[in-house]
Protein backbone atom coordinates (compact mmCIF):
# COMPACT_ATOMS: atom_id res chain seq x y z
CA UNK A 1 0.00 0.00 0.00
CA UNK A 2 1.12 3.55 -0.72
CA UNK A 3 -0.02 6.19 1.73
CA UNK A 4 -0.11 9.80 0.56
CA UNK A 5 -0.60 12.75 2.88
CA UNK A 6 -0.59 16.39 1.88
CA UNK A 7 -1.31 17.81 5.33
CA UNK A 8 -3.93 20.38 6.21
CA UNK A 9 -2.49 23.54 4.67
CA UNK A 10 -5.30 25.50 3.00
CA UNK A 11 -3.63 25.77 -0.43
CA UNK A 12 -4.27 22.84 -2.79
CA UNK A 13 -1.58 20.36 -3.75
CA UNK A 14 -3.03 19.21 -7.08
CA UNK A 15 0.37 18.53 -8.67
CA UNK A 16 1.13 15.54 -6.42
CA UNK A 17 -2.30 13.94 -6.66
CA UNK A 18 -2.41 14.36 -10.46
CA UNK A 19 1.02 12.77 -10.83
CA UNK A 20 -0.02 9.74 -8.75
CA UNK A 21 -3.27 9.49 -10.74
CA UNK A 22 -1.29 9.42 -14.01
CA UNK A 23 1.04 6.76 -12.63
CA UNK A 24 -1.90 4.52 -11.74
CA UNK A 25 -3.46 5.14 -15.17
CA UNK A 26 -0.19 4.16 -16.92
CA UNK A 27 0.20 1.04 -14.78
CA UNK A 28 3.29 2.37 -12.98
CA UNK A 29 1.51 1.84 -9.66
CA UNK A 30 -0.45 -1.38 -9.20
CA UNK A 31 -1.03 -1.37 -5.47
CA UNK A 32 -3.62 0.13 -3.16
CA UNK A 33 -3.35 3.86 -2.55
CA UNK A 34 -4.71 5.55 0.55
CA UNK A 35 -4.69 9.33 0.31
CA UNK A 36 -5.34 12.22 2.67
CA UNK A 37 -5.83 15.16 0.30
CA UNK A 38 -6.53 18.02 2.69
CA UNK A 39 -7.76 21.09 0.85
CA UNK A 40 -6.64 19.88 -2.56
CA UNK A 41 -9.49 20.35 -5.00
CA UNK A 42 -8.30 17.77 -7.54
CA UNK A 43 -10.36 14.57 -7.41
CA UNK A 44 -8.30 11.52 -8.36
CA UNK A 45 -9.87 9.29 -11.00
CA UNK A 46 -7.92 6.12 -10.24
CA UNK A 47 -7.82 6.02 -6.45
CA UNK A 48 -9.85 7.29 -3.50
CA UNK A 49 -8.85 10.28 -1.43
CA UNK A 50 -10.24 11.55 1.86
CA UNK A 51 -10.08 15.21 2.80
CA UNK A 52 -9.07 14.58 6.41
CA UNK A 53 -8.21 11.39 8.27
CA UNK A 54 -8.21 11.04 12.07
CA UNK A 55 -4.77 10.97 13.71
CA UNK A 56 -5.04 7.32 14.77
CA UNK A 57 -5.92 6.29 11.22
CA UNK A 58 -3.01 8.35 9.85
CA UNK A 59 -0.62 6.48 12.16
CA UNK A 60 -2.12 3.15 11.15
CA UNK A 61 -1.77 4.04 7.46
CA UNK A 62 1.87 5.01 7.97
CA UNK A 63 2.56 1.69 9.71
CA UNK A 64 0.83 -0.39 7.00
CA UNK A 65 2.28 1.45 4.02
CA UNK A 66 5.13 0.11 1.95
CA UNK A 67 5.79 3.70 0.83
CA UNK A 68 4.75 6.92 2.55
CA UNK A 69 4.55 9.95 0.23
CA UNK A 70 4.22 13.21 2.08
CA UNK A 71 4.43 16.96 1.62
CA UNK A 72 7.44 18.75 3.08
CA UNK A 73 5.95 19.52 6.48
CA UNK A 74 8.37 18.18 9.12
CA UNK A 75 5.70 16.54 11.28
CA UNK A 76 4.43 14.58 8.30
CA UNK A 77 7.79 13.13 7.32
CA UNK A 78 9.03 12.61 10.88
CA UNK A 79 6.09 10.26 11.55
CA UNK A 80 7.33 7.54 9.16
CA UNK A 81 10.95 8.18 10.18
CA UNK A 82 10.02 7.54 13.80
CA UNK A 83 9.08 3.94 12.92
CA UNK A 84 12.05 3.31 10.64
CA UNK A 85 10.45 4.10 7.27
CA UNK A 86 12.01 6.33 4.66
CA UNK A 87 9.40 8.71 3.23
CA UNK A 88 9.22 10.21 -0.23
CA UNK A 89 8.93 13.93 0.49
CA UNK A 90 7.33 16.15 -2.14
CA UNK A 91 7.78 19.74 -0.97
CA UNK A 92 5.03 22.22 -1.72
CA UNK A 93 6.28 25.01 -3.99
CA UNK A 94 5.43 28.68 -4.16
CA UNK A 95 5.67 28.68 -8.00
CA UNK A 96 2.65 26.33 -8.12
CA UNK A 97 0.74 28.29 -5.44
CA UNK A 98 1.04 25.30 -3.12
CA UNK A 99 2.44 27.40 -0.27
CA UNK A 100 3.29 31.01 0.59
CA UNK A 101 7.05 30.45 0.11
CA UNK A 102 9.56 27.66 -0.53
CA UNK A 103 10.41 26.81 3.07
CA UNK A 104 9.33 23.16 2.59
CA UNK A 105 11.63 22.84 -0.40
CA UNK A 106 14.61 24.38 1.39
CA UNK A 107 14.07 22.42 4.61
CA UNK A 108 13.55 19.08 2.82
CA UNK A 109 16.69 19.53 0.74
CA UNK A 110 18.69 20.27 3.89
CA UNK A 111 17.33 17.23 5.74
CA UNK A 112 18.07 15.00 2.73
CA UNK A 113 21.61 16.37 2.49
CA UNK A 114 22.46 16.21 6.19
CA UNK A 115 20.50 13.22 7.46
CA UNK A 116 20.27 11.04 4.34
CA UNK A 117 16.99 9.56 5.57
CA UNK A 118 14.37 10.96 3.20
CA UNK A 119 13.89 10.98 -0.57
CA UNK A 120 13.08 14.46 -1.86
CA UNK A 121 11.02 14.47 -5.06
CA UNK A 122 10.73 17.97 -6.50
CA UNK A 123 9.30 17.23 -9.96
CA UNK A 124 6.79 14.80 -11.45
CA UNK A 125 9.71 12.81 -12.87
CA UNK A 126 11.30 12.68 -9.38
CA UNK A 127 8.00 11.45 -7.91
CA UNK A 128 7.73 8.70 -10.54
CA UNK A 129 11.36 7.67 -10.10
CA UNK A 130 11.10 7.66 -6.31
CA UNK A 131 8.06 5.39 -6.30
CA UNK A 132 9.03 3.05 -9.15
CA UNK A 133 12.59 2.65 -7.87
CA UNK A 134 11.84 3.01 -4.16
CA UNK A 135 13.47 -0.24 -3.01
CA UNK A 136 16.70 0.59 -4.84
CA UNK A 137 16.77 4.20 -3.60
CA UNK A 138 16.39 3.32 0.09
CA UNK A 139 19.30 0.85 0.13
CA UNK A 140 21.87 3.61 0.64
CA UNK A 141 19.82 5.69 3.04
CA UNK A 142 19.71 5.67 6.82
CA UNK A 143 16.38 4.38 8.10
CA UNK A 144 16.84 5.53 11.65
CA UNK A 145 15.33 8.60 13.22
CA UNK A 146 18.25 10.66 14.46
CA UNK A 147 17.31 12.09 17.80
CA UNK A 148 19.43 14.25 20.03
CA UNK A 149 17.05 13.83 22.96
CA UNK A 150 19.38 11.62 25.02
CA UNK A 151 22.35 13.94 24.48
CA UNK A 152 20.20 17.01 25.25
CA UNK A 153 18.82 15.45 28.44
CA UNK A 154 22.30 14.49 29.66
CA UNK A 155 23.57 18.04 29.13
CA UNK A 156 20.49 19.52 30.76
CA UNK A 157 20.96 17.33 33.85
CA UNK A 158 24.60 18.45 34.11
CA UNK A 159 23.60 22.13 33.85
CA UNK A 160 20.89 21.71 36.50
CA UNK A 161 23.35 19.94 38.79
CA UNK A 162 25.79 22.86 38.40
CA UNK A 163 23.10 25.32 39.43
CA UNK A 164 22.02 23.27 42.43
Amino acid sequence: MIFITVGTHEQPFNRLLKCIDQMVEKGEINEEIVCQKGYTDYEPKNYKAEKLIPYEQMQENIEKARIVVTHGGPASFIAPLSIGKIPVVVPRKKDFNEHVNDHQLEFSREVEKRMKNIIVAETDEDIRDSIVNYNVKIKNLINKNHSNNKKFNERLIKEIEKIL
